[in-house]
C-alpha cells in the first residue's frame, strides 16, 4: 500500500509537471495566471533592494534619513533604491511603478530592463516615462509577438486603426492624423502583406475613401476592389490617376481658402488651415492611398517611360508634402526603397514619417527604411526571422521604434468585410473614372433544380 502511495505521488508530481511545461508552450497566458505570475511576484518582493543596488539604481539616504536610522536601530545605513509602488498583475505580465531618487533619470532604468529581466525572470521589462519623477515598469511575463492576441479593449477612432500588437502587450494604433504617411518596408513572405490586409480593413469600417495602385495587375488589391474608390493595376493607369489626386487636392485647398476669406467678426474656431476645421457638411472625405510595390513606379526602360516615371514621382513628392492639409494619406510599401531607384526617391522617403520594416533581404534595405531615424533599431530589424511572417519593426522621426507584429487575417475573410462595407465608400466624383469593376457574385440555389414538364391534356 505504502509502495502504490509512493507511485501515485510520483505520478502525480510528474503530470504536474508535464501538464505545466505544455501549457507554457500551448496556453502561455494560462501558464503565467498560474505559474509565472507567482513566481516573479515573490522574486521581486524578496530581491528588490539587492536587484535595484546590483543595476546601480540605489542612492545614498538623506542625511535625515541616515540619522534617524542610526538614531532608532544602530543599523548601518544603506543607499535608498526608487520607491515602489503597487504591483499590478495583468494577463500578460506586471504593471509597477517607481518614484526616482533625486539625480536619477528614466533612462538609468531602461539601461538596466535587461537586467532586471533576468533577476525578476520574465521575458522583457519595457520602461514608460509618466511624469517627471515617476517611471511606469510593464513587465512582460511571455513572448507576447510567437501567437498574437489582440487586446479585448481597443482605443479607435476616426484613422485610427488598430492594426498590430506590440512586444509589451499593447496595441500598435496607425493615427494618419498623427503620422499622415508611411513607408512599410519587406522582403517576399515576410507578412508586408498581412499589414497591409488589416489596415484596408480596419479602414473599410470608416467613412474613407481608399484608392490603390498595384502595379502587379491588382493581385494584392483587386480582391478588396468592393470597398476601393479608384484602382490603378499598371503604371499607366497610374500615371493617369496620381494626377486625378492631385487635381483633388488642389480643389480642396480652394475649399479651405474660401473658408479662409477671413472678417473681422469671425470667431476663431471658424478659422482652419486643413479640412478637419471644415464644418462637417462642407468637410471632404479623406482618401488614403495605397501603393504596392513602389519600385515599379520607378522602373523604366525607354525614355518615354522615363518622362513618365519623372511626372509620376514629382505628383507623389506633391501629395506627400501637402497632402495632410487635405485629408489625403499614403502608405508606400515596397521590399526596396533607396536612392538607387532614381531621382526623387530620397526625397519622397524623407517626406514619410512612419517607418515600418519587416525581415527583409539585406541590412542595405533596413538601413533605408530606419537608419534616418532609429540607427539602433536596424539591427532589430535584421534580426527578424524567417519563420515569424508579420513581425516587424516600427518607429517614426521621434526616434522611437518598437516591435510589432501583424494578426493573421485569411484573404477571404478580410475580401468579404470589405463587400460588407462597400455602401461606406464616400461619394469622390474626381474618382469616378477609375472606380474598379467587381463583378457579382453567382448565387448558388437554395434547394434542389425541377425540371418543368408540360402539362399533358
Amino acid at each position: 500500500m505504502t509502495d502504490l502511495m509512493t507511485w501515485a505521488e510520483l505520478g502525480g508530481l510528474l503530470a504536474a509537471i508535464g501538464g505545466a511545461a505544455y501549457a507554457r508552450r500551448a496556453y502561455p497566458a494560462v501558464h503565467w495566471s498560474a505559474v509565472g505570475l507567482p513566481l516573479s511576484v515573490v522574486r521581486l518582493l524578496a530581491s528588490y533592494s539587492s536587484t535595484m543596488h546590483a543595476c546601480g539604481l540605489t542612492v545614498e539616504p538623506s542625511r535625515w534619513r541616515a540619522f534617524a536610522v542610526r538614531a532608532a536601530t544602530r543599523r548601518e545605513v544603506r543607499p535608498v533604491p526608487p520607491r515602489r509602488g503597487i504591483i499590478r498583475p495583468t494577463t500578460t505580465g506586471l504593471r509597477m511603478r517607481l518614484r526616482l531618487a533625486p539625480g536619477q533619470e528614466p533612462a538609468d532604468v531602461a539601461a538596466s530592463a535587461e537586467r532586471l529581466r533576468h533577476a525578476w525572470g520574465v521575458h522583457a521589462v519595457h520602461v514608460r516615462d509618466i511624469k517627471p519623477g515617476v517611471v511606469e515598469l510593464r513587465l512582460v511575463g511571455f513572448d507576447m509577438l510567437r501567437k498574437v492576441r489582440m487586446p479585448r479593449r481597443l482605443k479607435g477612432g476616426p484613422l485610427q486603426i488598430p492594426v498590430a500588437l506590440r512586444e509589451d502587450a499593447t496595441a500598435f494604433v496607425r493615427d494618419y492624423r498623427a503620422v499622415p504617411h508611411e513607408l512599410v518596408l519587406g522582403a517576399t513572405l515576410s507578412g508586408k502583406s498581412m499589414y497591409l490586409r488589416n489596415l484596408l480593413t480596419g479602414l473599410a469600417a470608416q467613412p474613407v475613401a481608399l484608392v490603390g495602385i498595384d502595379c502587379k495587375r491588382g493581385v494584392e488589391l483587386a480582391p478588396f476592389a468592393a470597398r476601393l474608390s479608384a484602382l490603378a493595376t499598371d503604371p499607366d493607369q497610374a500615371a493617369e490617376l496620381l494626377p486625378a489626386l492631385v487635381k483633388e487636392m488642389e480643389d480642396r485647398y480652394d475649399l479651405i481658402k474660401a473658408r479662409q476669406g477671413i472678417t473681422p467678426g469671425t470667431p476663431e474656431e471658424l478659422i482652419t488651415s486643413d479640412i478637419w476645421g471644415l464644418p462637417e457638411d462642407e468637410r471632404p472625405a479623406p482618401i488614403v492611398l495605397f501603393i504596392d510595390e513602389v519600385a515599379e513606379l520607378f522602373l523604366v526602360a525607354t525614355r518615354k517611360e522615363e518622362e513618365r516615371r519623372d511626372e509620376m514621382v514629382t505628383q507623389l513628392i506633391r501629395l506627400a508634402q501637402l497632402g495632410r492639409a487635405a485629408g489625403i494619406y499614403l502608405e508606400v510599401c515596397g521590399q526596396r526603397f533607396g536612392a538607387e531607384l532614381g531621382k526623387g526617391a530620397t526625397m519622397l522617403r524623407a517626406q514619410l514619417t512612419g517607418r515600418v520594416c519587416h525581415r527583409v533581404n539585406d541590412e542595405a534595405s533596413a538601413k533605408m527604411g530606419l537608419g534616418d531615424i532609429a540607427p539602433e533599431a536596424v539591427f532589430a530589424a535584421c534580426a527578424i526571422a524567417a519563420e515569424l511572417p508579420g513581425l516587424a519593426v516600427v518607429g517614426d522621426t521621434s526616434g522611437g521604434w518598437s516591435r510589432i507584429r501583424t494578426p493573421y487575417l485569411s484573404l477571404a475573410d478580410a475580401a468579404a468585410t470589405c463587400r460588407a462595407t462597400a455602401d461606406l465608400a464616400p461619394d469622390v466624383p474626381a474618382l469616378d473614372a477609375f472606380r474598379p469593376h467587381v463583378p457579382p457574385i453567382p448565387v448558388e440555389p437554395s434547394g434542389p433544380v425541377v425540371t418543368a414538364r408540360p402539362v399533358a391534356e
